[in-house]
């Protein structure tokens, strides 16, 4: 007998082999990563997500604290077609329910047909169908975890000592810790601020420039980071990854929408429209930049289906991605974004705002 049920928004329910017991609900979602399982489930992006993991076995080389992205597990429950004892134990003490022994390639093809779903989780001795479908009937939109921030950002603001390179207000919306490292391999001293700082926050770390980071759900409910740039656009450069390159958009007057299934994975390509070059890139969003609005140049592209990957305005002293240029896990094609946005401090090309 099963000891573990996953209710699907579609109307299914799929039997499982429990190996962390407890229930639990998300939007379901998948990564195609074959490698970085670490970096993966400690991502503050899968936040209020159950991931699948499309790669057969999760685990075949340990479990290493130092490669962990934040100090915790954030999706809220794991699914793969074998997990390994390690992993297992590792999710046990987090406390995150982790189901295997399904067709994850079966899983993988819905949510591809179908979209990201909402799901529910039963999972140990006395799991159910209908403590699965209980789960399932609980579950929220994204859009609708509506002060998602709180649960991933920092409570207060820290300062990480690094050279004289540059000063750097980075807004935590979620931020993974190789965005940190990134900076700090470049000399920058990093202030890393909760998601709802304030201007005078900003401006209380005299910093060079203000840095929107990841972070999971609809960029539109980060009201307090949009607010940030649009107050700050035009007296300082501002730089954003994934999250942070929709929040700059929406507050540039463009506008973000709902993906079919998201892009995560490591073998995201991307081309640059000015030359042509192509690079292999790390991915995790549901949200994309539909409309950059007037102010804000497309200058990067997703090969696979042609969505907004990198955002500029050079007169404004503004540059976005939304990939994961820091690359953990995944190809280092575009670790140079971070030496692009020190300089933009170098070259000061912030002006007045004017329409």
């Amino acid at each position: 007998m099963s000891d573990a049920y996953l209710a699907l928004e579609d109307g299914r329910v799929v039997e499982a082999r429990g190996r962390v017991p407890g229930r639990s609900r998300g939007e379901l979602v998948f990564t195609t990563a074959y490698t970085g399982y670490e970096e993966s489930l400690t991502d503050p992006s899968y936040e209020e997500q159950v991931l699948t993991f499309s790669y057969p076995l999760v685990g075949n080389y340990g479990v290493r604290s130092e490669r962990f992205e934040s100090d915790r597990v954030h999706p809220r429950a794991a699914i793969a077609r074998e997990f390994t004892e390690e992993v297992v134990e590792w999710l046990d003490e987090e406390g995150v329910p982790a189901i295997d022994h399904l067709d994850t390639r079966d899983l993988v093809t819905s949510i591809r047909e179908e979209g990201a779903m909402k799901c529910g989780l039963a999972v140990g001795p006395d799991a159910t169908p209908e403590a699965a479908r209980e789960e399932l009937a609980a579950c929220k939109g994204m859009s609708e975890h509506t002060d998602i921030g709180a649960q991933v950002s920092v409570d207060d603001p820290l300062v990480y000592e690094g050279g004289d390179a540059a000063t750097v207000a980075l807004i935590d919306c979620g931020a993974k810790g190789s965005i940190t490292e990134s900076l700090l391999d470049r000399d920058a001293t990093v202030h890393v601020l909760p998601y709802d700082a304030t201007s005078e926050d900003v401006a209380a770390v005299d910093s060079d420039v203000l840095f929107i980071s990841n972070g999971p759900g609809d960029p539109e409910n980060f009201e307090a980071a949009e607010n940030l740039v649009a107050e700050f656009l035009g007296d300082l450069p501002i730089a954003g990854i994934c999250l942070g390159q929709q929040v700059v958009a929406n507050a540039l007057g463009g506008s973000t929408e709902k993906m079919d299934f998201g892009h995560r994975g490591v073998n995201q390509p991307v081309r640059d429209l000015d030359t042509d070059r192509v690079v292999m890139t790390t991915q995790n969003h549901g949200y994309t930049v539909g409309d950059p609005g007037g102010r804000l140049d497309v200058t990067q592209v997703n090969v696979n289906d042609g969505t907004a990957e990198g955002l500029e305005n050079d007169d404004l002293g503004v540059l976005t991605r939304q990939y994961h240029p820091e690359a953990h896990p995944g190809p280092n094609d575009s670790l140079d974004f971070f030496d692009d946005v020190l300089d933009l401090v170098e070259t000061d090309t912030t002006v007045a705002t004017s329409d």
